[in-house]
């Protein structure tokens, strides 16, 4: 029997969101067995020589991307509630494979489009503010956000640097519980509750935890609609071709009960998904990337279907950025996607391939990029 091969091609760090360095990331996951590991934080790559040079330590075969949103504006997917569950025609994409000779040009390409989601996030800590203002509770951005992060802010810190003070005045899980419902009026899963005050507590996670709350619960009382931050779609790709990247979408699907507790159910592509393939490919996608335990076996058997009838190279990764999560995917024994673990050897190959020469490695690795 051949062994099972665990890989994971999206894993947060500290440059994004993440209680791991890159260093620690590689260690985590070569120490949870997988045999290959992947960095993709948002809006920058600046954590990924430190990434490969701890994959080359322990001689880990190791991949490099980027993760951002686009805007889909002007296009057949405008007003769609895509993978975002935030704000409509805005879409989560990764850049894979990204040739390490411009991991600098790749991370100044993304430069603008942090200093401009920074001034939503100082506009969203200020909404933050206004709710809190009864419960002695405030944030400072410069104080108590940016520290969280070595690189890009999104979402999540500026809801960690709100955990950190709700836990500091309710050091009691119980006590934090009541205030989310009683004060805030947040509605808790069972999972939620399981995982603050129930069989699933673990004082290791209190934080992370807490924040997988504020995250489903809060966003949308403080969020800001991103403009500015997001590129639209056709310089996404123009960019990702320009660098020799793989340009993909990342999947979500309906969400029922969400595996991480961080995502309320909500409907995303699944409604129209006979219509996001076509127009993802004539816009010049080259992969779609999926979580197969994320999704139920219908969801991924459409998924994979299409990728193959539409000619899109599938790459797998389940997104790490709490201490909680496995690195992984148990998903992976199920003979059907062993090939996601081909994908990811042969993105690692033509990533250090591109990174020699990359127009060879297009025309070497056609298979990835029959799209173009």
């Amino acid at each position: 029997m051949s062994k099972i091969r665990y890989i994971n091609n999206h894993i947060h760090t500290t440059y994004s969101f993440s209680p791991y360095t890159p260093s620690a990331a590689v260690e985590a996951a070569a120490a949870a067995g997988l045999c290959t590991a992947g960095i993709m934080d948002h809006d920058t790559c600046g954590g990924s020589r430190e990434f490969l040079a701890a994959a080359e330590r322990l001689g880990m075969p190791a991949t490099c991307g980027v993760e951002c949103r686009v805007d889909m504006t002007g296009t057949a997917l405008e007003g769609r509630r895509l993978n975002n569950p935030d704000q409509k025609s805005v879409a989560y994409c990764a850049m894979h494979g990204i040739p390490h000779i411009f991991f600098d040009e790749v991370d100044a390409w993304f430069a603008p489009y942090r200093e401009k989601r920074n001034l939503r996030n100082r506009a969203m800590v200020e909404k933050i503010n206004l709710i809190f203002a009864g419960f002695g509770i405030e944030l400072d951005f410069d104080r108590d956000v940016l520290p969280l992060s070595v690189s890009a802010v999104t979402e999540r810190h500026l809801l960690f640097a709100l955990t950190k003070k709700i836990t500091e005045k309710y050091p009691d899980p119980a006590d934090a519980e009541r205030f989310l419902e009683e004060k805030l009026g947040l509605e808790l899963s069972g999972k939620q509750r399981s995982a603050m005050t129930g069989d699933r507590y673990d004082p290791r996670f209190y934080e992370y935890d807490l924040l997988g709350i504020l995250k489903s619960g809060l966003v949308a009382s403080i969020y800001v609609d991103a403009t500015g931050e997001c590129p639209p779609v056709a310089e996404y790709i123009k960019m990702v071709r320009k660098y020799f990247g793989i340009a993909a979408y990342a999947y979500l699907g309906d969400v029922g009960d969400s595996v991480t507790g961080d995502k309320k159910a909500q409907k995303f592509e699944d409604d129209y998904i006979d219509l996001l393939f076509p127009e993802l490919r004539r816009l010049g996608f080259d992969a779609v990337t999926f979580m197969p335990t994320r999704n139920t076996p219908a969801q991924l058997d459409r998924v994979m279907s299409l990728c193959r009838e539409y000619g899109f190279f599938q790459i797998s990764g389940e997104d790490i950025n709490s201490p909680r999560q496995s690195f992984v995917c148990p998903a992976y024994a199920d003979p059907k996607f062993a090939h996601l673990a081909d994908a990811a050897f042969s993105l690692i190959d033509y990533e250090n391939a591109a990174t020699k020469d990359p127009e060879r490695a297009l025309r070497d690795f056609g298979f990835i990029f029959k799209n173009r």
